[in-house]
């Protein structure tokens, strides 16, 4: 007889509960745990003072509030913070496991300095000096621009000290990383204006109309989502779910609509065509383009066209429509898996544009159209004329991406340094190989990173930084949330090794540079920087750890721009020749871009997504051809090639693989490293026309037995 680890586990867990309710059963563990505890070499915690810290957790955009447990001022459990306006007491498995990280085996201990092929242990003041004599060179070459920053996210205040730092210096090549949150502004940008961006009251909605996001394995603030879904049957809301698998989200959704891979945007504009037609729309907000659009749908997305695009039933299409405009509290939501890497802005405003239809735009239970978080107060960079004439250069490129293509077209170096601040582009980017190429053609890299990861390995210099539980900082609510929270992370224990804040290491770095540089750093530490930047909303994040800057629905109604939709942007289209689609699916257990997975949350990854060492992709029966459940096989793109295990499950539509992402990290980590395959080397990028995006969704591949 077969026993899977799950089983195995359970019949552990059954003969252990057969012996302990036994008088026999009980007297043993009762003797052996006597016995084992006085073992010399048992560890043992020590006693002490119990006490609790709140703080916040910044794993993910969820931002959650935590309760810290210490004993004896060393933290021992993390636990949601009662009260906290984003999560209230609840938390996710990568928060609870957070501690971890503190003692991760791949954390960078000390300042690093490439030697070689291998790094050296450095001193702060060495880190500093050499790097700052190497941007001083750059600086004296006239051409600061030429040095460029990736971070992971614009908002708060670390961020903002990296864009002060470059400003400063004299360039503009500032970039973020993919994120949900910047897709969002985007889509916000275009169809409401700048400045603004989209939050989803999905804890009043009675109709959520998802195109894929996965509202239950990380999309957006996680425990927020989960707990509006948990709550739909007591307030009799719909959850629909449209995409090519059956996801957990799909599974506990009133209805899964299965579509072809990459056609969700055809969908949303197909059900857009319909509410026209049949007029369910409201028109009142409606600024310009409405018209071109609405004899564009009705051509271009006819119910028998999108029909067979999706491969979708026309009278189930009707019937989404009608549904969705006759509800009370409606609302659409883009964004695929956690909604941050493979997506592109037609889907976005599509999706976004039936709220925008049906008018529950600044309501209860649709979508806000909210001011970009704008509550710092920086004071105006100290910038000489070399500073002046970098900064006024037009940046290098659009997106992380583009830079990264421009960097590998170029002969000579059109980059001379980079800073990466808290981001991992050489293993979450599409074709990650192409970035690594990229970035061993950057004379100087600099990665301020608590680990070390596939990205910092590639750098010159490592100034690392604490981790959350180290730290301060101050953390803005992002990522589709219906609240304006700035919360802040406050240190629960002094740093493990030898790291400093990255605000401090900036304020280090530019005294070093000297002149208008350290002018424009003229703060002592980075804890009196972010005290004078936060100005009346000190007190609060001081004292109660956060501030509420607004909730519920904003004022007023916004209008709306078609121009963008009204062109008919070109449909992304999955790149290769190959008869199948592979997609990549987002797992709650696993992390998004940003960190590694824990050791902890690894350990409750199912056998079905990894056995062992080797990571199990899903597929229909119905495709699977010539291959076993359970049994080997090849995968093959046109990007690359994997070895893999063949999981047949009959929620994936025919002609479709999935594979997990956040799994083949390569570098020293023994508890995660070298488990699976990183889904991004199998997939290369496909930028979409205007707004600059990574919009591959998935690839064209096969897949044959092993």
């Amino acid at each position: 007889m077969k026993v899977d680890r799950r089983s195995f586990l359970g019949l552990g867990l059954g003969a252990v509960a057969g012996v302990v309710v036994s008088p026999v059963g009980l007297k043993l563990t009762d003797d052996s745990s006597i016995w084992t505890q006085n073992w010399p070499w048992t560890p043992v915690p020590i006693d002490g003072e119990i006490s609790y810290d709140s703080s916040v957790c910044n794993l993910c955009p969820g931002n959650c509030g935590i309760s810290v447990r210490k004993i004896a001022g060393r933290p021992v459990k993390i636990e949601g913070l009662d009260g906290y306006p984003v999560n209230d007491g609840g938390a996710c498995l990568h928060g609870i496991a957070g501690l971890q990280y503190l003692y991760d085996p791949s954390r960078v201990r000390t300042p690093l300095r490439k030697n070689g092929d291998i790094f050296e242990a450095i001193s702060w003041d060495e880190a500093i000096s050499f790097t700052a004599g190497k941007l001083a060179d750059i600086r004296k070459s006239n051409a600061p621009q030429k040095l460029a920053c990736i971070t992971d996210k614009t908002q708060g205040s670390v961020p903002g000290l990296f864009k002060r730092f470059l400003t400063a210096f004299g360039s503009p090549n500032l970039y973020a990383m993919p994120s949900l949150e910047s897709n969002l502004e985007l889509t916000a940008q275009t169809l409401h204006g700048s400045g603004n961006t989209l939050g989803f009251d999905l804890e009043n909605s009675d109709f959520v109309l998802s195109f894929g996001a996965g509202l239950i394995e990380g999309w957006g603030s996680p425990v927020n989502c989960f707990k509006a879904n948990a709550s739909r049957k007591e307030r009799h809301a719909v959850l629909y779910q449209v995409e090519p698998r059956l996801s957990n989200t799909a599974a506990t959704a009133d209805k899964w609509i299965p579509v072809k891979p990459g056609t969700e945007a055809d969908l949303a504009l197909g059900i857009c065509a319909v509410m026209i037609k049949n007029n369910l729309f409201d028109a009142a907000n409606f600024k310009a383009g409405f018209a071109k659009f609405a004899a564009m749908v009705q051509i271009e997305y006819s119910l028998d066209k999108v029909a067979q695009t999706c491969g979708i039933n026309p009278g189930e299409i009707e019937k989404i429509a009608s549904l969705f405009a006759k509800a009370k509290m409606p609302v659409a939501v883009p964004g695929k898996g956690r909604g941050d890497s493979g997506q592109n802005l037609k889907e976005f405003a599509a999706v976004h544009t039936l709220n925008c239809l049906v008018g529950n735009l600044n309501k209860t239970g649709g979508v806000f159209i909210m001011a970009q978080n704008d509550y710092l107060s920086f004071p105006e960079a100290v910038m000489d004329n070399v500073a002046e004439t970098g900064a006024g250069q037009e940046k290098m490129a659009g997106s992380v991406n583009d830079l990264v293509e421009k960097v590998n077209a170029a002969d000579k170096p059109v980059v001379d340094a980079l800073f990466v601040y808290n981001a991992n582009p050489c293993y979450s980017l599409s074709a990650p190989k192409r970035v690594r190429q990229a970035f061993k053609k950057i004379p100087f890299v600099v990665s301020f990173s608590s680990f070390l990861d596939e990205t910092a390995m590639e750098a010159d210099v490592i100034l690392p930084i604490n981790t959350f539980l180290e730290r301060m900082e101050d953390v803005p609510s992002q990522a589709g949330l219906a609240k304006n929270i700035i919360g802040m992370i406050r240190p629960v224990i002094k740093p493990v090794f030898d790291t400093k804040d990255p605000g401090d290491a900036l304020i280090l770095l530019s005294t070093a540079l000297e002149g208008t540089i350290a002018e424009s750093f003229g703060w002592e530490s980075y804890a009196e920087c972010l005290e004078s930047v936060t100005g009346n909303n000190w007190s609060s994040l001081s004292e109660e750890g956060h501030v509420v800057i607004s909730e519920g629905a904003p004022e007023g109604v916004p209008e709306v721009d078609f121009t963008f939709l009204a062109t008919n942007p070109s449909t992304v289209q999955a790149q290769g020749e190959f008869e199948l689609t592979l997609i990549p699916i987002d797992n709650m257990h696993l992390t998004g871009a940003a960190l590694t997975v824990s050791p902890f949350a690894l350990k409750t990854v199912s056998d079905r997504v990894l056995t062992g060492t080797d990571i199990v992709v899903e597929i229909n029966p119905a495709t699977a051809k010539g291959l076993k459940d359970c049994g080997d096989a090849i995968l093959t793109t046109p990007v690359g090639e994997a070895r893999v295990k063949v999981n047949f499950n009959e929620g994936i539509m025919p002609g479709v693989i999935g594979m997990v992402r956040g799994l083949g990290h390569t570098f020293d980590n023994k508890f995660v490293s070298n488990k699976g395959v990183n889904v991004n080397d199998l997939i290369g990028p496909v930028i979409e026309s205007g707004s600059g995006l990574d919009a591959a969704f998935g690839i064209k591949a096969k897949i044959s037995k092993a």
